[in-house]
């Protein structure tokens, strides 16, 4: 009994440890390069997608296919740092980093599907809730990254709402719904990064 109790706390105070060190698996540059794509493709989409109202498919393949995109940049970060920090803590610290992340991105991915195939007449909501929904996956993961952080899930939120309560018939879908919010929270993101632990690695 009191080795399984010795155990646990030692499991427990571990786990501390690792909350206090900060997860240093995302990296600035690809993080801001999400933020870049996201702007690119708001550019972009009136000549790839012109009526996102009546070809929600199309809407959603471009910005599906960009957030894959954006996700697969920051994955390569946390892979990166998997593969060369060969300690236990850390990579204790990166499940824990991922775990907190993927419920908000599987409840945007099953939300995504509700509504485009069985009510695509509310597909404009999508932008705000997936703003909303990105910002609970922040909000969760702010206790291993730098505090100013959680100004950026604020960020998110507040677009978010803003998203779904200014919803206008010549407003809806507007690609800088999805480019403001994504362009401007990632590059905010990515500067924190770098600023408040990339640059102090470099120093």
């Amino acid at each position: 009994m009191e080795l399984r109790e010795a155990l646990s706390h030692i499991a427990e105070i571990r786990a501390r440890v690792a909350v206090m060190e900060g997860f240093r698996g995302y990296r600035a540059f690809p993080v801001g390069v999400s933020g870049v794509l996201a702007v690119v493709v708001a550019l972009a989409q009136p000549f790839l997608v012109p009526d996102p109202g009546g070809d929600l498919p199309g809407y959603l393949t471009l910005w599906l296919a960009t957030a894959l995109a954006g996700a697969a940049a920051a994955a390569s970060g946390i892979w990166w740092r998997w593969r060369t920090v060969d300690q236990p803590l850390s990579q204790q610290l990166t499940r824990l980093a991922v775990s907190q992340f993927l419920p908000c991105l599987a409840a945007g991915g099953l939300v995504t599907l509700a509504v485009a195939r069985h009510a695509p007449e509310v597909g404009w909501m999508l932008p705000g809730l997936w703003q909303v929904l990105f910002s609970l996956g922040i909000f969760a993961s702010c206790r291993l990254l730098p505090r100013p952080i959680l100004g950026v899930a604020i960020f998110y939120l507040a677009c978010g709402t803003l998203n779904l309560a200014a919803h206008t018939a010549s407003s809806a879908y507007s690609p800088w719904g999805m480019a403001l919010p994504f362009g401007v929270g990632q590059l905010a993101t990515a500067f924190i990064l770098y600023w408040h632990l990339e640059r102090r690695d470099d120093e």
